[in-house]
């Protein structure tokens, strides 16, 4: 603990551990001995309200769905978590430290100052201050945290197998991917569905969900892998669907079993890492020890190794604010007992003594990060690329029906992809159908995402409560939960269910995109004159854009 004093008034700052029981006793005992004007906590008014017990308020649509909120909610979760886990290990809940400073103010009718940032600011601030790598592992973190790491490898494997699939469908001839091999592996993969599909069905009313999976996958595995891909038996059937059929379907096939099997690959050893790993015996910690320097020194300095920015976001920039905010209180007259974070104190105390180094508290508010925004810019030539194949293929002699079938082609996939994705992950019909409906447009728009229209209707029907991070993470806490009622029950919170949907319908639109430009528009361009073709009428389309622009200046 510490005081700082001016003529005017006087700060004593008192760092705490959020889940140390002896702190809260600590708290109380100073603010009941300094007897101050007023108690300032390490809170926001959210936060407040929540630990307060009040009904916390249903986060509105746009503030969840626009921009990177999701992702900056999950980061927010994960933080969330580790707290709870702390709390847990040690039989105390997480802000009993700043429950017991409202509380001992609330005793003495001492006023309350909540002298924190706002958790949406600082959240939207630590994302875009962190880097792609950074945010890549900490949602890794958090979803290797929820399950074991074959389930999470195998989730992975899915997703980049359905884009290993068109990428063997451009390139497969130069690695020796032929049609013959195609058409084996095709003919496998319809084998292994239709086994797959026969098991699911007969073995209803026999086994548990659970096992029937297991049963359809592996017998459909089996049955296509050997009869279907091995002994060629379903070749008359794919001979029948054309060879563009029988490409994509070899080639997503291929690709699929690729991610899949580096995905298991992936998982297991994970697994293996984590049961090598050396388990922290962390109640031999002396909770005293919490707010050392030294201690909290050393966890501040493993959070700055990780992310730089990050850290800057979420300690150094809030120990700027905080003491501008008590400044203010003591340059008023005030004498204040401060309850902050053991990981604030250090930079709260050198800004009370030199409080001519505070940075403006304007400059700590908004999400400037200075940085080029290469995403978007790579996202925007993308989109003006695509709009403008449109365009100059209407100008040109190609025709309107071709037209109309390759609009209808990307309409239909994108459509098919969202929407099918989005439904399978749990939404509603009408909001797997909205967000199927836009994908077209919002696949080459770098500023709109599909999922967040599917995010939007979903609230309509399930509205999404902050309570509901509680619940997401009383369920991960309990690690004897079997991982598949796990799974189920996290899919029964809004906010986690919310959060799949929209990821989904991403997903479900990035991949369509994918497979039209590495199936679909060959196909096309085979009916142009190939690509020759396609170059003359684009040529010729700018050339008559050019001449009707012309015309109308002149």
């Amino acid at each position: 603990m510490s005081q700082e004093a001016t003529d005017t008034g006087r700060v004593r700052v008192v760092g705490t551990a959020h889940v140390s029981a002896e702190s809260a006793e600590k708290v109380q005992s100073v603010i009941e001995t300094e007897q101050p004007d007023v108690v300032a906590v390490e809170l926001d008014e959210g936060r407040y309200r929540q630990l307060r017990g009040d009904e916390p308020d249903d986060l509105a649509a746009a503030d969840l769905l626009r921009g990177n909120t999701v992702f900056q909610f999950l980061a927010y979760w994960m933080l969330s978590y580790v707290q709870t886990r702390l709390g847990d290990r040690f039989d105390v809940q997480p802000g009993a430290d700043m429950l017991a400073a409202i509380d001992a103010a609330d005793a003495t009718g001492t006023d309350i100052a909540l002298v924190d940032r706002d958790i949406n600011e600082t959240m939207r601030r630590f994302w875009n201050r962190m880097t792609r790598i950074e945010k890549i592992q900490l949602i890794g973190g958090l979803a290797v945290g929820a399950g074991n790491g074959l389930g999470i490898g195998l989730a992975i494997g899915v997703i980049a197998g359905l884009f290993f699939g068109p990428l063997i469908a451009l390139f497969g001839n130069t690695i020796g991917i032929t049609s013959a091999l195609l058409t084996r592996v095709a003919g496998g993969a319809l084998l292994a569905l239709a086994t797959g599909s026969v098991i699911w069905i007969g073995a209803a009313t026999i086994l548990s969900a659970e096992d029937r999976l297991l049963a359809a996958v592996g017998g459909g595995i089996a049955v296509g892998g050997i009869a279907g891909f091995g002994l060629g038996i379903a070749e008359p059937i794919t001979t029948q669907l054309g060879p563009l059929t029988v490409r994509v379907i070899g080639s997503v096939t291929l690709g699929l079993a690729a991610g899949i099997i580096a995905g298991t690959l992936l998982g297991e050893l994970t697994d293996i890492f984590r049961t090598q790993q050396p388990e922290e015996n962390i109640e031999e910690f002396d909770m005293a020890e919490m707010t050392d320097t030294d201690v909290v020194s050393a966890m501040m300095a493993e959070f700055r190794q990780f992310s730089p920015g990050g850290a800057e976001a979420l300690i150094d920039e809030r120990d700027a604010y905080i003491a501008n905010r008590l400044v203010e209180l003591r340059n008023q007259g005030q004498t204040v007992v401060a309850v902050v974070g053991a990981g604030h104190r250090e930079g709260i105390e050198r800004y009370l003594t030199h409080p001519g180094t505070l940075p403006p508290q304007e400059s700590l508010t908004g999400t400037q990060s200075g940085r080029i925004p290469w995403s978007k810019l790579v996202g925007g030539s993308v989109s003006a690329i695509v709009i403008g194949f449109f365009v100059l293929l209407a100008l040109s002699s190609a025709g309107n029906q071709t037209l109309l079938r390759l609009f209808g082609a990307w309409f239909l996939i994108n459509g098919i992809f969202a929407a099918g994705l989005a439904k399978a992950a749990g939404a509603h019909w009408s909001s797997s159908l909205v967000g199927g409906a836009i994908a077209w447009l919002t696949s080459i728009n770098p500023f709109l995402a599909p999922g967040w229209f599917t995010g939007y209707v979903e609230l309509q029907h399930d509205p999404v409560n902050v309570s509901d991070i509680s619940t997401l993470n009383e369920l991960l806490s309990d690690e004897e939960r079997p991982i598949g009622a796990l799974i189920t029950e996290l899919l029964e919170v809004p906010l986690f269910r919310l959060i799949i949907v929209v990821a989904a319908t991403n997903i479900g639109s990035i991949v369509a995109s994918t497979i039209f430009v590495a199936y679909l528009l060959p196909l096309f361009a085979l009916d142009l004159g190939g690509v020759s073709g396609v170059v003359t009428l684009l040529i010729e389309g700018a050339r008559n854009g050019w001449q009707i622009i012309w015309t109308n200046i002149t």
